[in-house]
């Protein structure tokens, strides 16, 4: 498994490589399946990107233990190939370039919805133009709903819930909680930023149109060092709840200053499940601390405690200990799909990835595909954090001491939203 950073790197390296690049509908036998992971490897969210990566070599690992993909000429393992696109769209946009040139079939992204709508966009005009050497964009984080929406593309799957998906369950869950009066949105100012703003402004109306929305504030993407103005302001607007879509650094600082500043407010969240937020709040978080994701630790179940024994057996330092299932269930839909088509061409597998299922028989966590729009369907839950060794946390976040619980299931059928994509298929 290799690691590439600049774009002239993987231009230079992969140059000079023998016929192993050459285009065809699938490898050589016995070669590997190449997947090139397009992610911020340094810059602010290099964590996110190294997190990532944990997790997919963890995925990579555990299919390739099981006998890889097996195709008509026998069995290939999969191969993780690493762009650090530094977190922006013109450095992911080169690094596609490299993939493309190096005949990588597989592109996946998801920590920025920025970058992502790039990638979608560049990857439709390639494929277009160049035909005999198209790619399938998996993407893992990317929850603008755009993207599977107004923007979907044919060569675009979704693999994690979206931002309406999640905003509809957090409100669910707020909806029930009656001690919520004011509420406070603050948000990175991008895309997806601003979607989560909309997104929970309108379905606060629709589900408690007894909220007044004290506060909407927007902040640059990955350079605030102090959140302690912000919180400043959220005490002032006398908010009893905070919403935020925030992820990274700007989610860690963020909690660090209302720990660090007393704040006492319920935050609902996407992300404080991840990535050091735990720590961060420490005890102030208990009962306060929202957040929803597809999977947490403490979800109950003898698939679930396999699945996070493994993790934990592949990276027992309890600093990696953020595993993300969605990239699990991805690479396992991405084997099922080329071993279904026979083949690694990009059209044949993302036909074969439609409408694609994960056997709740077969699995802990029933999943499938969406054919309307790519857009995977799995189940959600809303989580809420606690003492480790509290009734229903047996596990902490990264060695922190607090976990959580979970307070809210959703099936699959239960996260489903309506879409608007009109897909144009080859």
């Amino acid at each position: 498994m290799s690691r590439i950073a600049p774009a002239v790197l993987a231009l230079s390296t992969l140059a000079s490589a023998p016929s192993a690049f050459a285009v065809t509908a699938a490898p050589a036998a016995g070669q590997p399946i190449r997947l090139a992971m397009l992610e911020g490897m340094s810059g602010p969210f290099a964590n996110g990107g190294a997190a990532i990566e944990r997790n997919l070599r963890y995925a990579i690992d555990a299919l390739n233990a099981r006998g890889g993909v097996r195709l008509p000429d026998g069995a290939h393992p999969l191969e993780l190939a690493v762009f650090d696109t530094k977190g922006t769209p013109d450095q992911a946009l080169a690094q596609l370039r490299a993939a493309e040139d190096a005949h990588i079939p597989f592109i996946l992204q998801g920590n920025s919805s920025a970058v992502a709508a790039a990638l979608e966009s560049a990857i439709d005009k390639h494929n277009a133009r160049e035909p005999d050497t198209r790619v399938l964009f998996l993407n893992y984080s990317a929850v603008d709903p755009a993207l599977t929406n107004e923007r979907c593309s044919f060569w675009h799957f979704r693999f994690d819930a979206h931002a309406g998906m999640r905003m509809n369950a957090l409100t669910d869950v707020i909806e029930g909680d009656k001690s919520v009066k004011k509420v406070y949105l603050i948000d990175q100012d991008y895309s997806f930023g601003h979607d989560v703003s909309t997104l929970a402004r309108g379905m606060l109306a629709a589900k408690r149109p007894d909220i007044a929305i004290v506060g909407d504030e927007f902040h640059p993407v990955g350079k605030v060092t102090d959140f302690t103005p912000y919180i400043s302001k959220i005490r002032d607007s006398g908010a009893d709840a905070v919403i935020t879509g925030n992820y990274g650094n700007d989610l860690t600082l963020l909690v660090k200053a209302a720990h660090d500043g007393g704040l006492k407010v319920r935050f609902y969240t996407f992300y404080a499940n991840s990535l050091g937020a735990a720590a961060a709040i420490g005890d102030a978080g208990v009962g306060r601390v929202e957040a929803v994701a597809e999977w947490h630790q403490n979800v109950e179940g003898a698939g679930s405690d396999a699945f996070y024994a493994g993790y934990r057996a592949r990276w027992p330092n309890p600093a990696d200990d953020w595993p993300v299932l969605r990239v699990t269930v991805m690479i396992d839909m991405l084997a099922q799909a080329i071993e279904k088509a026979k083949s690694t061409d990009a059209a044949a597998v993302a036909h074969a990835l439609e409408d694609a299922h994960l056997d709740p028989g077969a699995s802990f966590h029933p999943s499938w595909m969406r054919p309307d729009d790519h857009q995977l369907m799995q189940p959600l839950y809303v989580m809420e954090m606690a003492k480790q060794g509290a009734p229903g946390v047996p596990h902490d976040a990264e060695g922190s001491g607090y976990g959580f619980k979970t307070v809210k299931t959703f099936e699959p059928d239960q996260t489903r939203l309506p879409t608007t994509c009109k897909m144009t298929r080859p």
